[in-house]
């Protein structure tokens, strides 16, 4: 059964998912472990000094981050995710399992995942959109109730998006889930753009158009 995260490196490229398998990739880097700690200390962070901002892994000026946190702090949810009934929260569904980074408590609950990076200018990242869909099915399996939305926070930049359970992201995850199901031996290489900042493009043999590859360099 594979989890949350195989699902989205095999949204964003089966082949790379073959290879973190092969080296067995499990644990996230320390400079990932240290953004996503940034989601549970929204509170603190919101009235935090320039100094201590400065500190932090986070993008944006110390004045905007705080902005950042002062829209967020808006939401309807602002409570629950600054204090989610779950963290790090390990759930099996019919098809895949993962960890929740947080589940909101609410009727019904809402997985929420977390992710170092920045979004795109809208939505999410399509590997993200998957996880999402992914960690609401395994929840409404465990809780036998529809989940219609997850949340994907990004705390570098102090920003929430929702992602809706629609019929084209239902069925983005579900043709996802069958490569992975199905996949024997090494994918098909991809070549094109996303090869460029994958971490496995010299072991898997790719050819890529950047200026140093085409010059042999």
């Amino acid at each position: 059964m594979p989890s949350f995260s195989e699902l989205g490196r095999a949204a964003y490229c089966p082949r790379q998912l073959y290879y973190a398998r092969k080296h067995d990739e499990q644990e996230p880097p320390p400079e990932t472990r240290e953004i996503k700690q940034l989601a549970f200390r929204y509170t603190e962070l919101k009235t935090a000094s320039d100094e201590t901002l400065s500190s932090l892994p986070i993008t944006p000026e110390p004045t905007a981050y705080r902005a950042a946190l002062r829209t967020l702090a808006t939401r309807d949810d602002w409570e629950h995710l600054c204090d989610p009934a779950e963290q790090a929260y390990f759930v099996e569904g019919k098809d895949c399992h993962g960890v929740v980074d947080k589940l909101l408590a609410g009727d019904p609950p809402i997985p929420t995942l977390v992710s170092p990076g920045q979004p795109p200018e809208t939505g999410v990242w399509e590997p993200q959109t998957v996880r999402a869909v992914a960690a609401a099915k395994a929840v409404a399996w465990e809780h036998e109730r529809e989940i219609p939305r997850a949340l994907v926070e990004y705390p570098a930049v102090g920003g929430v998006r929702t992602v809706p359970l629609t019929t084209r992201r239902i069925a983005t995850y579900r043709r996802v889930l069958r490569t992975v199901q199905s996949m024997e031996g090494v994918p098909p290489r991809v070549n094109d753009s996303r090869c460029e900042s994958c971490e496995y493009r010299t072991e898997c043999g790719v050819r890529t158009n950047s200026l140093k590859s085409l010059l042999g360099l």
